[in-house]
């Protein structure tokens, strides 16, 4: 079934509001026929409490202040039917009070309780005492008027004692006294509460003057039904009160009381004026009563009068030290303060010390504000003053800038807020430190502290806006100075901070003032050429700083300190496009130009630095394969791809084994990756770490198990200085040796020269590692001794057992000379130390030869035999068996 054929429901009110309006046109109509009686009101009376009870519990509201009215109707319905059944038993009797008069004083209690429910009470005896008075004034008032109008001449008439007439006026009285006394209930009631007990009100004015009026025609002995309609009015349209009322649930936080005003002056006043009229102009004096009672109402509004008096006068008091309060604030902050009227206008001004000694303003009182204010802020001022004389409850912030007597525009934060009707309250707060502050901030956010040039978060979002613009051309140049990692190892960084300010200010002088200069990083700087006119010019610039950095040295305090720098260029055009990729923050191209252009600086440094390169596309496509490489590392090292090969060191004299060098091979795809392909990406990634330790737990597996077999063999394994340093090295070695079970001694650690350099100079990085592991019994290598980093006058002092000759020296055995006469120094010097020499790249058998001649007992290479698998030195190199020179590797 759709939507368009489903019944509609009826609303919630539809039902209650039927039956009693349906029994409002049932009364109307017995009325007019004059079939009126108490049971119609009894009707009316249960239809109310009934329709009060059943919003009670279906309804969201008001529900206690409805369970009250309904307890409150239904009483007046059972008086109702009390005095119906009492006009059946008693026929033609009147009764002042009856049983069902009980009932009705019931139902007004229940009825004023459904007001004082929902209403948070005062707490002190003064305010009740406020509203009884006003209750008592008011209740009089209207007494009086109806004493005078009414009830006067019927007193005279009935011939009753005062006591008998007032028993008689017992329902009006109550009346008046309730309604005197909801009042303040109903003007201050919630929001959600405020049209139940305004309906309410409205049907007890409806009851009031049903009993009035009946009572009237009691005490004259005649029958009317107006009395009648009233009380069934006032019945229906308290049952209607939970209908008729607002739908909204906002506002549920309770009410309070609120005094009626000069109402009870008012009524008091018009009470005296109809009652000396009366007297000046009727026949007869005025009752005794009415005296007594006016005048208790008169000495009690005296009082009223008194009290609202105290309170002015405390009132003033308090305005008078909230002002002055107010004054002593305004004086002791340093903010300035202004009252403005309506229209803009400066009523009052006090200045803080700040203002008065820090700015000069002008004459601020009696001037427009928007004379002092910058033409840009004036509307949001404007409309500022605006919303606090409409009465913005919250206050209101926004900065403007205030001219000062100089002419100088000043930063402020102003805070709106009403003061009193018509005038507004600003507070305006000096911002030009914070300003300042702000200033420097971004200074410094994209400033380096050292050499003042902007920085790298300056250089990359200035190379978005140049790219943005697309200029005829546009490139970076990268700068790093070659060496100056030795100058901070050697001098300090305070000399380095030096040689960085010197370069900083190198580069700026020969650098057009157009393009920008930053320091990227370290000892890296980096140009923006924004517009050059060809790309040569921007080659001829690179090319100019070079020579500017490498020129002369750099003074550091009386020495002089000659540096070089490598210089990568890379150009916004279309290698540049063809390296850069789809990504939301690349748009421009921007990082993908200044990753280029460090690629090109790297590219220098990798050549030997002192040189300018300009980027090539296939250098982005080498760092891509690198990157490639190491991903694949990851994944062969843990699927376990690497293999161990072994190549043998030979004693030169008999061609006997004495010892294996273990190295990785690895077969990619089903092809085998050079080994300096694949160890630089291992070294550059990290992975060299757990690869070596992989190495060397299969290499002294199968050294020992040579070894148990009855071979003698030793081991060598190579160590980079990465590897030395990481965490748990030595003990990584240890544990190797004791699950395989090799001896320490028949274990040999091959190191490069730098590492054991470093720790003779003072670096002590790697010293206590090699330290501990020479305290196992483990042995030394220097690998390729005699490439530069250790002197032959170093070698007394090395923590090693073995030289490994570098096969740049036995290469050289061919026919160079100096390297034959080095070669020969080292083999008698290392033999003198009691060191053990062994001679890398043997290649031939006159090398073999040689190097026998001069005392080198060791040698190793591929003359003598290629690396091998375990398998193929079983099969072919074990005890007993002499190869032959040139064994192939299986």
């Amino acid at each position: 079934m759709t939507g368009e054929d489903s019944p509609r429901r009826l609303p919630a009110q539809a039902l209650p509001l039927t039956i009693v309006f349906g029994l409002g046109g049932l009364y109307a109509i017995g009325a007019l026929l004059g079939w009126t009686s108490d049971w119609f009101a009894a009707g009316a009376g249960a239809a109310a409490c009934g329709s009060l009870l059943y919003a009670a519990w279906h309804k969201p509201g008001d529900t206690a202040s409805w369970r009250w009215f309904g307890a409150a109707a239904g009483l007046w319905g059972v008086s109702a039917i009390v005095r119906a059944v009492s006009q059946l038993v008693l026929p033609g009797q009147a009764m002042s009070l009856s049983l069902a008069d009980l009932f009705g004083v019931a139902a007004i209690v229940a009825f004023a309780a459904g007001f004082v429910v929902p209403t948070r009470l005062p707490r002190s005896p003064r305010q009740w005492l406020r509203h009884g008075a006003d209750s008592y004034v008011c209740a009089v008032a209207l007494f009086v008027l109806g004493w005078d109008a009414i009830f006067g001449n019927l007193f005279r008439l009935s011939g009753e004692s005062p006591v008998q007439f007032l028993l008689e006026l017992v329902f009006p009285l109550l009346d008046i006294a309730l309604l005197c006394a909801l009042l303040p209930f109903v003007l201050g009631a919630a929001r959600r509460q405020r049209p139940t007990a305004v309906i309410a009100y409205l049907a007890l004015l409806a009851l009031a003057a049903g009993d009035v009026i009946n009572t009237a025609v009691r005490l004259e002995n005649g029958g009317s039904v107006i009395g009648d309609v009233f009380r069934f009015g006032g019945l229906l349209l308290l049952g209607a009160a939970p209908w008729i009322g607002a739908r909204s649930r906002r506002g549920g936080g309770r009410g309070r009381m609120v005094g009626p005003g000069i109402a009870p002056a008012l009524l008091a006043g018009a009470a005296a004026m109809f009652v000396a009229g009366h007297t000046l102009t009727g026949s007869r004096p005025v009752e005794p009563v009415v005296l007594i009672v006016a005048g208790t109402a008169l000495l009690v509004l005296i009082a009223r009068l008194t009290d609202l008096l105290r309170e002015n006068d405390r009132l003033k008091s308090e305005i008078r030290a909230g002002e002055e309060h107010f004054r002593a604030l305004a004086e002791s902050v340093e903010d300035l303060v202004l009252i403005c009227d309506e229209p803009g206008t400066v009523q009052y001004v006090n200045a803080g010390e700040q203002w008065t000694t820090g700015h000069a303003l002008p004459d601020l009182l009696g001037r427009p504000l928007t004379e002092l204010l910058h033409s840009e802020d004036v509307a949001d001022v404007v409309a500022a003053l605006n919303r606090c004389d409409e009465g913005a409850r919250e206050p209101l912030r926004l900065a403007c800038r205030l001219r000062t007597e100089d002419g100088t525009w000043l930063p402020t934060e102003s805070t709106f807020s009403r003061y009193a009707p018509g005038r507004v309250l600003i507070t305006v707060r000096d911002l030009s430190e914070e300003a300042a502050l702000k200033r420097q901030v971004d200074h410094l956010t994209f400033h380096d502290g050292l050499t003042g040039l902007p920085n790298r978060a300056y250089l990359e979002e200035r190379t978005r806006q140049v790219l943005a613009r697309r200029g005829p051309v546009s490139a970076v140049i990268f700068v790093d100075l070659d060496g100056f990692t030795a100058v901070n190892d050697s001098a300090g960084h305070a000399a380095g901070d030096q040689v960085l300010a010197q370069a900083a200010r190198r580069l700026r002088a020969a650098v057009p003032a157009d393009d920008t200069v930053a320091r990227w990083g370290g000892d890296e700087f980096a140009v923006l050429v924004e517009t050059a006119a060809e790309p040569q010019a921007v080659v001829d610039l690179a090319e100019r700083l070079l020579r500017v950095l490498s020129a002369e040295p750099y003074r550091v305090g009386e020495r002089g300190i000659a540096l070089t720098a490598g210089v990568g260029v890379a150009f916004a055009d279309g290698d540049l496009a063809s390296t850069t990729e789809a990504h939301s923050l690349d748009e421009t191209g921007s990082a993908s130009l200044i990753r280029n252009g460090d690629l090109a600086m790297t590219r220098a440094k990798e050549l030997g630095g002192g040189r300018v390169e300009v980027f090539a596309t296939q250098m982005h496509a080498a760092v891509v394969r690198r990157m490639e490489l190491s991903s694949d590392l990851q994944r062969a090292l843990a699927d376990e791809e690497f293999e161990v090969a072994f190549q043998p060191v030979m004693d030169l004299a008999d061609g006997r084994v004495t010892g294996v060098e273990a190295l990785a091979r690895w077969r990619r795809d089903g092809r085998q990756v050079p080994p300096e392909e694949f160890l630089d990406a291992a070294e550059e990634s990290g992975l060299i770490v757990p690869l070596g330790s992989w190495i060397l737990r299969e290499a002294c597996g199968q050294a020992a198990r040579w070894r148990a077999e009855g071979w003698e063999i030793g081991l060598s394994v190579n160590f980079t200085a990465r590897q030395i340093s990481a965490p748990k090295f030595a003990a990584t070695v240890a544990a190797a040796l004791t699950e395989t079970g090799l001896p320490p001694h028949a274990l040999t650690l091959e190191v490069k020269e730098e590492v054991l350099v470093e720790q003779i100079q003072g670096g002590d990085q790697h010293g206590e590692r090699l330290s501990a592991l020479r305290d196992l019994g483990v042995r030394l290598a220097i690998d390729d001794f005699g490439t530069g980093y250790a002197s032959l006058a170093f070698l007394g002092q090395l923590p090693v057992d073995v030289i490994k000759i570098d096969p740049s020296f036995t290469a050289g055995l061919d026919g160079d000379e100096t390297r034959t006469l080095l070669t020969r120094t080292i083999i008698r010097l290392g033999s003198e130390l009691g060191l053990t020499v062994v001679a890398e790249g043997v290649e031939s058998a006159a090398q073999q030869e040689a190097l026998r001649l001069m005392g080198c007992h060791r040698g190793q290479g591929y003359h003598l035999a290629r690396p091998m698998s375990a398998a193929r030195i079983d099969a072919e190199i074990r005890p007993g068996v002499v190869p032959m020179p040139g064994v192939q590797a299986g």
